[in-house]
């Protein structure tokens, strides 16, 4: 039972952090008079945080060779993440943090249920069932429910 459990409230709490990411980078767009530098802030506090959590568990820096190894799109996770959050940073705003987040789950979703179906990049194959595309519906119909 714990073995779920755990996970999904850390998950859980993964959600509210990003809500509240998306409100104080809204927030310091607004200070800041700025979209690009509230997003190149929250980046450049989140690249500290990850240093001092590598310093923390002493893991060593990757080699060159392990580097090398990697292909191309696997270092595009950033650049995902700065549209993520410089989208973030200018739709909160005007849609609400319910709305946006509410759209970003359905796209996530949606994404998810495509990767998993077809197995893209490298993900194990997993078809899209009935179960799944209710799912996904119910999902959808959430966000209608939640623009209103």
């Amino acid at each position: 039972m714990l073995a779920i459990l755990i996970p999904s409230a850390l998950a859980v709490a993964a959600g509210v952090s990003i809500v509240i990411q998306q409100v104080l980078n809204a927030n310091l767009r607004t200070a800041l008079n700025s979209a690009a530098w509230s997003g190149f802030a929250s980046y450049a506090v989140g690249l500290a945080c990850m240093a001092l959590l590598a310093l923390a568990l002493r893991d060593p820096l990757p080699s060159m060779a392990t580097a090398a190894r990697i292909p191309w799109w696997g270092w595009a996770g950033g650049l995902f993440g700065a549209l993520f959050i410089g989208l973030a940073i200018v739709l909160v705003p005007q849609l609400g943090a319910a709305t946006f987040i509410a759209l970003l789950v359905a796209g996530q979703m949606l994404a998810s249920v495509t990767f998993d179906h077809f197995g893209w990049m490298g993900l194990a194959q997993r078809p899209l069932d009935g179960p799944r595309l209710i799912g996904v519906a119910l999902l959808v119909g959430g966000v209608i429910l939640i623009r209103r």
